[in-house]
């Protein structure tokens, strides 16, 4: 198998049979995607089947698949529904004039999120990480890592590749630094985010008084 039927292989896994067109349907893949989400954080990864996510969601095993042909595309689902609210919020902090308030505004906004659903966002950064390996980045992940480049693109004055591994170490800090607190569930919002800003500075080697 090539690289182009390999990669056309692993978007089949990873869509959605259908889009429901209904409101009934459209209930029917929330409810799907609430109960992997209940899944993961009761149960982790050990406990991530398709027989699980669908008793869960009260649904048949057919039910699931008439919409979801593999676990993972029900991964990726969750993973777009998860992310989706954040790239909003996130891409109007970035159009904020000052930099350093922006950059705060995202950390704070990114934090919130993680802290939410700490297990599940930590158990879906690990997936995203997996699958990522399969597809490149698509939907909500993608906006948000290029409006992040473009962002710190412009602050550094660089472009390109240095742009994008910039965003990409980046988003990859701030998810790991929150995980960790959520582990360990101690540290206030604000002192969280106000390290995480620290720290993203520091490594960009940009100035804290920009």
């Amino acid at each position: 198998m090539n690289n182009s039927q390999s990669g056309k292989a692993a978007a089949r896994r990873l869509t959605p049979r259908k889009t429901p067109s209904q409101p009934r349907s459209a209930q029917t893949v929330e409810t799907i995607l609430e109960g992997a989400a209940h899944i993961l954080e009761q149960q982790g990864l050990e406990g991530y089947t398709t027989n699980a996510i669908a008793a869960r969601a009260g649904v048949s095993i057919g039910s699931l698949y008439q919409y979801f042909p593999t676990k993972d595309a029900i991964t990726a689902a969750l993973i777009e529904r998860e992310s989706a609210g954040l790239v909003d919020e996130a891409g109007l902090a970035l159009q904020d004039g000052d930099r350093r308030q922006a950059l705060r505004r995202l950390i704070e906004i990114a934090v919130r999120y993680q802290l939410r659903r700490p297990k599940l966002a930590r158990l879906l950064d690990v997936e995203q990480d997996r699958l990522s390996q399969l597809l490149p980045r698509s939907g909500s992940a993608a906006a948000m890592h290029a409006a992040l480049a473009a962002f710190l693109g412009g602050w550094m004055g660089q472009g390109g590749a240095a742009a994008g591994a910039a965003a990409s170490d980046v988003m990859a800090l701030v998810s790991a630094l929150t995980d960790v607190a959520g582990r360990r569930g101690s540290m206030p919002a604000a002192q969280l985010a106000a390290g995480i800003e620290g720290a993203v500075l520091g490594y960009l080697g940009l100035d804290r008084d920009a």
